[in-house]
C-alpha cells in the first residue's frame, strides 16, 4: 500500500510541477489598471482552459498535502 501512494504521490507532484509551469502570470499588465480585465473573458475565465487548470492545480494541491501527510504518519 505505501508503494501505490508513494508512485500516486510522485505523479502527483509531476503533475502539479507542469500545471504550475503552463500557467500564466496573474499580473495582466498595464491593462488591468484601466478596468480591461473586466471584459467577456475576464468574466469568463473559469470556462476557459486557463481556468480549467486553475481548479486542477487546486485540486492537485489538496491531493499533494494529503499524501504527504499520510506518507509521513504511516512511516511510524
Amino acid at each position: 500500500m505505501r508503494t501505490f501512494l508513494t508512485i500516486v504521490f510522485i505523479l502527483v507532484c509531476i503533475a502539479l510541477t507542469i500545471l504550475v509551469l503552463m500557467q500564466e502570470g496573474k499580473s495582466a499588465g498595464l491593462g488591468s489598471i484601466g478596468g480591461a480585465a473586466e471584459t467577456y473573458w475576464g468574466k469568463n475565465k473559469s470556462r476557459s482552459m486557463e481556468g480549467k487548470m486553475v481548479t486542477i492545480t487546486k485540486y492537485l494541491a489538496i491531493a499533494f498535502i494529503v499524501l504527504a501527510a499520510i506518507l509521513n504518519i504511516s512511516r511510524f
